[in-house]
């Protein structure tokens, strides 16, 4: 009888110890490829070191007819570790053509994709809250004169993989701003930055 119940405490023991391993096994999985809380800027900075990165810049995109949007902003999203979009997401900031102004909103992540972290080549961050990281962001975004579109901010700093533009590009309505001029040095134009934390 005594060894029947010591054999049932061990086997409730084992399997006690079984649950415990599986359980941080899990969380330390989820941890280790978690969501990745993500602030974008359109940055002012004349990109060259060892220049300060500051919030408050602005980025320029050309359409097919010529006309030209330019975008200040900032914001944070949530990219899930599955890859896919999030609700979870803030900011947004103007907008400028030549057929008006306003301020769009950003509503909803469609993508992010991280390459790689910035090499540190002596920029003074005065953003912060997080590292410094190459990569592009898709946004979902409504204008203030009723329009919608979708915005792509591309950081191609130092030390990024060849393949991502330096800036934005956006649609706004039927129109397609994906002419993305690369930033001059020395201009304080046309600059990006994601801070991943």
């Amino acid at each position: 009888m005594q060894r029947k119940t010591w054999v049932r405490r061990l086997g409730a023991v084992v399997a006690l110890g079984a649950v415990l391993m599986l359980l941080t096994t899990f969380a330390s999985a989820a941890s280790s490829g978690g969501a990745a809380h993500v602030r974008w800027d359109i940055i002012s900075t004349t990109g060259i070191p060892p220049a300060p990165l500051n919030p408050g810049g602005h980025a320029s995109a050309m359409a097919p007819d010529g006309d030209t949007i330019t975008l200040t902003g900032s914001g944070h999203f949530v990219a899930p570790a599955s890859g896919g979009g999030s609700g979870a997401v803030d900011g947004g900031g103007t907008w400028t053509t030549s057929g008006g102004s306003g301020t769009y909103e950003v509503t909803a992540l469609v993508s992010w994709a991280r390459a790689n972290d910035q090499a540190n080549v002596g920029f003074v961050d005065n953003i912060g809250g997080g590292t410094r990281t190459n990569g592009t962001a898709v946004l979902k975004i409504t204008f203030s004169d009723g329009s919608s579109g979708v915005l792509t901010v591309g950081c191609h700093g130092p030390g990024a993989p060849p393949g991502i533009f330096e800036g934005i590009a956006t649609t706004k309505g039927y129109k397609t701003y994906y002419n993305v001029p690369a930033p001059a040095p020395g201009v304080d134009a046309g600059r990006t930055i994601f801070h991943v934390r």
